[in-house]
């Protein structure tokens, strides 16, 4: 059976771009040529980013910025290994990303892909969108709910394109779960649980201690005081030294704070939660059209401290009534959002016809019960959802259900621009390299407007600034500590407890405000 696709969707944003202009992040009338792109963070996941754009054919490299002078050489031997022959040497280069920014008018940059540690991202992309440059940013889009809402602000001002890291919202079965979430197949949607194996990187205990005592020699190459950016100025604590056996300069968790074991640190990353969220979050708060969370709690927890996010946690987050913008007239109950990191996971007996299925829990995914059905995706990135209805005893693969075959067709399929195939159902696609292409269509003005986000990238400030907020807040809820019940007014930008009220905005460093 093929599935029923319906012209009033894909043509929704074609004829209503004036009237679904209100976010203005959507790009027309540039004149041509390849968009000027600049990458800060240049190797991980910066190489990721910015590397399937200049592929594409559609950007050029025109400039570069890492803390870490040492990562150009990695980025060009990765280069070489793919066959590539950009010479990085020719790329104007900076360690301070103030002074890219300083020099962004005189290098002709247009857009920006931002990469760094997440304490980084928003005094990147900030300043970046004030000078009407387009900014893919990683997620977790920012660090602090502060930096969120300025961030919302400055996008919509400036007109500018915005996409957030999570590229998984580029495959088809997200974009296919979700758009049959939304035709209410479920029912009334009351509760979601949504579970991952981060942290792959220390924190807890273990990662607070090692941050004692005196000062390690700054590693060669690194601009310490430009990776620390707006934090507050610490002691640089390494693990291997050069010359030491078993020093590797590209091994990603070598020290305490860089290049990866950052993540884990209040004053710099957002955890498990931050860190994988967007992903694992995607389907549910898409499929079900969540709004605003009302309140956070953490309920589990095992090595709480005050420096770095717990090694293992379970928060609640109740998410409000709303009325659904799909099916007008319809009101969405409450949600109560179950998050489980550290490996752990939702109990086995609330998912029989996923474990008849399977046979386990998934190792990461998410869970999401209904009136009449339920809905299991079983990898990090939403790409593959499974669905039963009431009465059926396993869950089937969401394309291959009879009843979502039904469903009309309301999303667009964004296929990768290199695999030659048109838009429209079929077999899931393999990459999603789509996304980082679409970023770059959405500049030039092509592809179209989606109902979501009212711009032509599927993860704008539409959809990641609320996303995030919810996100952010239970991330409070982890620093917290357990047991501590917060109630978030979205309207107002504050929690009902002023320990975490002081936590809304972030310390930042004297030369380093945006």
């Amino acid at each position: 059976m093929q599935l029923n696709a319906s012209r009033r969707g894909f043509l929704y944003g074609m004829a209503g771009v004036a009237a679904l202009g209100t976010s203005g992040c959507f790009s027309i009338g540039r004149k041509g040529g390849k968009i000027r792109l600049a990458a800060v963070g240049i190797m991980g996941k910066g190489f990721s980013d910015w590397y399937p754009m200049v592929k594409s054919g559609k950007a050029e490299l025109v400039a570069i910025c890492d803390a870490d002078a040492m990562q150009v050489p990695a980025a060009q031997a990765q280069l070489k290994k793919m066959g590539s022959l950009l010479d990085l040497s020719k790329i104007p280069f900076f360690t301070d990303y103030r002074k890219l920014l300083d020099n962004a008018s005189k290098i002709g940059i247009e857009a920006m892909t931002i990469s760094g540690p997440d304490h980084m991202h928003a005094p990147v992309a900030i300043p970046a969108m004030k000078q009407g440059i387009h900014v893919y940013v990683q997620k977790p889009l920012v660090r602090t709910l502060w930096e969120l809402e300025y961030f919302g602000r400055t996008a919509r001002d400036n007109g500018v394109c915005v996409q957030m890291g999570n590229q998984g919202s580029a495959l088809d079965g997200l974009r296919r779960c979700a758009e049959v979430l939304q035709s209410g197949i479920l029912g009334d949607v009351k509760e979601v649980h949504v579970w991952t194996n981060r942290p792959v990187w220390p924190q807890g205990l273990s990662a607070a201690a090692a941050t004692k005592g005196a000062a390690d020699a700054i590693q060669k190459g690194l601009d310490w005081n430009s990776w620390i950016a707006t934090a507050k100025m610490r002691n640089f604590k390494g693990a291997y030294k050069p010359g030491q056996k078993g020093y590797d300069p590209w091994n990603l968790c070598q020290n305490v704070y860089h290049a990866f074991s950052w993540r884990g640190f209040f004053d710099f990353g957002a955890g498990a939660f931050g860190d994988m969220a967007c992903h694992t979050m995607n389907l549910p708060f898409r499929g079900l059209e969540l709004g605003a969370v009302e309140s956070a709690e953490m309920i589990e927890v095992s090595e709480w401290n005050d420096i770095t996010y717990p090694m293992k946690s379970i928060v609640k987050m109740v998410y409000a009534e709303r009325e659904s913008k799909v099916r007008p007239g319809v009101k969405l109950p409450k949600v109560n959002f179950f998050w489980y990191d550290g490996d752990l996971k939702p109990k086995p007996e609330i998912m029989p016809t996923v474990i008849a299925a399977q046979g386990k829990v998934p190792n990461t995914g998410c869970f999401i019960i209904g009136s009449k059905g339920v809905v299991c995706s079983t990898n990090d990135y939403g790409g593959q959802s499974f669905i039963s209805l009431n009465g059926e005893k396993k869950v089937v693969d969401m394309f291959k259900h009879e009843a979502c075959q039904a469903i009309a067709r309301t999303i667009p399929f964004r296929r990768d621009a290199a695999d030659g195939k048109a838009d429209g159902p079929g077999a899931a696609a393999v990459s999603a390299d789509g996304h980082y292409i679409e970023f770059l269509d959405a500049i030039n003005g092509q592809g179209p407007i989606y109902r979501d986000t009212h711009s032509r990238c599927f993860s704008d400030v539409e959809f990641c600034i609320p996303q995030m907020e919810g996100i952010l807040v239970g991330c409070m809820a982890q620093r917290m500590g357990k047991g501590v019940k917060l109630a978030w007014d979205s309207k107002k930008q504050l929690f009902d407890n002023a320990k975490a009220n002081s936590f809304i905005k972030p310390y930042i460093r004297e030369g380093y405000a945006f």
